[in-house]
């Protein structure tokens, strides 16, 4: 006899564990509040989805309990996620290691997936908005929702299965359908629940120089503090708004950001805008470069080096008058610019919403689940997968590897459960 699974969710992860599921010869039903499945997928990778990353390591997921992601990849990682979908008929394209559909469209990897999940056999309800999930005194599953009939009436449902897999995402971007509905089921089965936050996303800063820079894409490495402590350091493109630090290194340094202001620390992010010089060359160079260029304007000294809106704001905030010429920059001056140029600091207000972040970092806690399986230490038969768990990933396509392995783990695992055998037992 067939194990009837319900997949509650059906985002990157859900539709992931109901190919695998089915394919292992389940009964599998995806159960979607949304009109549609996947909604969050046609997001990524801004429209075209970084499905997976050629290099995989501990640092690449973050979490309270850091083994716990690299178990899981190591059963299913970036290889196997290629040969997946070129299964399905997508073709990918290696771009330095990041891996894209090659028609480059992220409805492309939809599109897959649903045909796939049809020739299954999988059943896909949406509209269905799940309202509780408890055991039986029969050891069966039982899941109550409501929909709206062909006449638009709420009605009440409630169906019956031998598993659950609990897939319905964090509370991050809920225009896409994650609205933190699966917090509630998963505690209101006995797991704990580390406080979801907005992680990869952008941060709020003090200060009125934000609007002049707004607009400016620089190289630079952040090192954010939490209190005296160094939390992460990252670099890349960084993107300077009207209201403070974008691009991917405030992204990935996000997270520690949302953990130390919820815990009311003090966030500083120093910018260094001259990453691949020591603090002694910087000064040297801009000694150098004063008396090569004495007769320049100081709003010229570092033009063909850096934006020149940034260097505007840094030459100000360093006490120089730019109608000066750069012979009259003073040692004082000189030093400060040099600290603006390599150790700006940026202090960090607040983290934008849950509404502009691509995941959470929280979540459901790993510890109480079976690394191999994903199934629950508390509830068997129970699966909790993908951004519900308290696993987030950096940029560059791990949130969804993430997303294909856990789905991929516990799909299988479900299908082949024994709560049948135990049920007649």
């Amino acid at each position: 006899m067939k194990n009837r699974i319900f997949i509650i969710g059906g985002g990157a992860s859900g539709m992931a564990a109901a190919f695998w599921a089915a394919r292992a010869g389940a009964d599998v039903t995806i159960l979607e509040h949304m009109d549609r499945v996947g909604k969050k997928l046609l997001s990524t990778g801004n429209g075209r989805c970084n499905l997976t990353n050629g290099y995989m390591a501990c640092h690449c997921f973050r979490s309270d309990e850091p083994d716990f992601p690299m178990k899981v990849i190591e059963q299913f990682g970036f290889e196997d996620t290629i040969e997946w979908f070129s299964g399905m008929g997508l073709e990918v394209k290696d771009r330095q290691g990041y891996y894209y559909p090659a028609s480059d469209q992220a409805s492309a990897v939809l599109d897959v997936l649903r045909m796939s999940l049809k020739e299954l056999g999988v059943k896909v309800i949406c509209g269905f908005s799940v309202t509780s999930v408890k055991k039986t005194s029969h050891d069966k599953w039982q899941i109550t929702g409501t929909y709206k009939d062909k006449s638009g009436l709420s009605k009440q449902e409630t169906l019956y299965g031998d598993c659950v897999i609990l897939a319905t995402g964090s509370k991050a971007a809920p225009s896409t359908g994650s609205d933190g509905s699966g917090y509630g089921l998963a505690k209101s089965l006995g797991h704990r629940i580390i406080d979801p936050l907005p992680a990869l996303v952008q941060l709020r800063c003090q200060g009125n120089y934000y609007k002049q820079l707004a607009g400016v894409r620089t190289d630079a490495l952040l090192t954010l503090y939490a209190g005296e402590k160094e939390q992460a350091k990252e670099r890349g493109e960084l993107q300077l708004t009207d209201y403070g630090l974008s691009g991917i290194p405030a992204f990935q340094i996000s997270r520690y950001a949302s953990k130390a202001l919820e815990k009311k620390k003090r966030v500083v992010v120093t910018i260094d805008f001259f990453p691949d010089r020591t603090a002694e060359e910087t000064r040297r160079f801009l000694d150098q470069r004063r008396k090569r260029f004495p007769e320049r304007a100081c709003e010229d000294f570092l033009t063909g080096l850096l934006n020149k809106k940034l260097s505007m704001v840094l030459l100000k905030l360093s006490g120089i008058r730019l109608t000066e010429p750069c012979r009259n920059i003073t040692k004082g001056q000189m030093d400060h610019l040099c600290r603006q140029l390599k150790e700006y600091q940026a202090l960090v207000q607040s983290v934008n919403p849950f509404s502009n972040a691509q995941v959470c970092c929280g979540g459901v806690d790993t510890r109480e689940l079976d690394p191999k399986t994903l199934e629950s230490r508390i509830q068997k038969g129970l699966y909790i997968i993908g951004e519900l768990l308290d696993v987030d990933g950096i940029c560059g396509g791990y949130n969804l590897q993430w997303a294909w392995a856990t789905g991929c783990l516990a799909g299988t695992a479900a299908a082949h459960s024994d709560t049948h055998k135990r049920r007649k037992s």
